[in-house]
């Protein structure tokens, strides 16, 4: 069996293993895939495994040996689910594995602006406090978090964590999903999109991208935040008016943006975010700690592992592969 890694070069830079999949069957890893190399490189491939590059209707029905697509992300999109299950191609994806490190990296966003720790730090490195005539200086003003409102959007289990953390901090945390748990968690308060965006000092997003969801980040709902108020996006960039969010920059409408995802990645140079007040963006990187892509790795050998013995979990085209025979 021949198994193709289509561009594993973001899930395992050199510091993990993919020993895992050479014990099921003939492995080709490759660091990146252009879209034209795609039938080249897997052509005669039973399984591929692919993080963004995309599986079309064209491509899949071009691979005719595939059997099987392991998505090693917990999103999806970028595999023409309906064309896979026409074709009886199973595809997997791999759900829970960054709860721990895309929450961390909320509040790693948040306590820089909080707190301005690299700035403070650089500042010293300059000489400034060599310089200072007094035993302390503060470059900006420093918020305590203390006290202060978390709103989140969405209750997954991401942003469960992220409201268990606020809570450690002393903040109040106010939520809006469309699916709330019964009961909620102690403390957490369910409240109306309103009122979420009204009340909020900081604004983390952690609901999917759907039909419904895409652009809920609107010039709408900008307007009713605090001026004092950050948003911050670790979920999907497509969740923003990205044009939206500029424009209530640049009027102060909102205190600033701490994003780790955009609705195009890596961004055009042209992006007006790139330039934008008080915008803050990371490269999608709060997935990627070695702790996160080790058990994402796991998790893709098992779900391999589970289909080639007959019951494959964490199916996300909905294929009963009993019923296929």
């Amino acid at each position: 069996m021949k198994i193709v890694v289509l561009d594993g070069y973001t899930l395992n830079p050199g510091d993990l293993s993919w020993d895992g999949f050479k014990k099921m069957g003939e492995l080709a890893v490759y660091d990146r895939t252009a879209p034209d190399d795609v039938v080249k490189r897997a052509g005669d491939a039973e399984v591929v495994l692919t993080n963004k590059t995309r599986l079309n209707r064209e491509l899949i029905r071009k691979l005719q040996a595939l059997r099987y697509v392991g998505v090693l992300a917990t999103g999806y999109d970028v595999v023409n689910l309906q064309d896979a299950a026409k074709r009886g191609v199973i595809v997997t994806n791999i759900p829970n594995y960054a709860t721990a490190s895309v929450a961390q990296h909320v509040f790693a966003m948040i306590l820089e602006q909080t707190n301005h720790v690299s700035s403070h730090a650089h500042s010293v490195f300059k000489g400034r406090w060599e310089r200072c005539p007094d035993f302390t200086y503060w470059m900006y003003p420093i918020r305590e978090l203390d006290g202060l409102t978390m709103g989140i959007l969405g209750l997954g289990r991401i942003g469960a964590k992220v409201a268990g953390m606020a809570q450690a901090f002393g903040m109040r945390v106010i939520v809006h999903t469309e699916d709330p748990p019964s009961p909620m968690p102690e403390g957490l308060e369910l409240v109306s999109m309103d009122d979420l965006f009204k009340r909020s000092d900081f604004l983390s997003l952690h609901c999917p991208l759907t039909a419904k969801t895409e652009k809920i980040i609107n010039a709408a709902r900008l307007a009713q935040m605090k001026p004092s108020a950050l948003l911050v996006n670790t979920a999907r960039g497509g969740l923003i008016d990205e044009k939206a969010l500029v424009d209530a920059l640049g009027r102060k409408q909102i205190a600033g943006a701490l994003l780790d995802v955009l609705t195009q990645e890596p961004p055009d140079k042209k992006n007006p975010l790139l330039r934008a007040r008080n915008c803050w963006i990371t490269p999608h990187q709060s997935w990627a700690s070695r702790a996160s892509r080790e058990r994402l790795m796991a998790i893709a050998v098992e779900n391999l592992r589970a289909f080639l013995a007959g019951h494959p979990v964490n199916v996300v085209n909905g294929i009963d592969l009993q019923k296929r025979g």
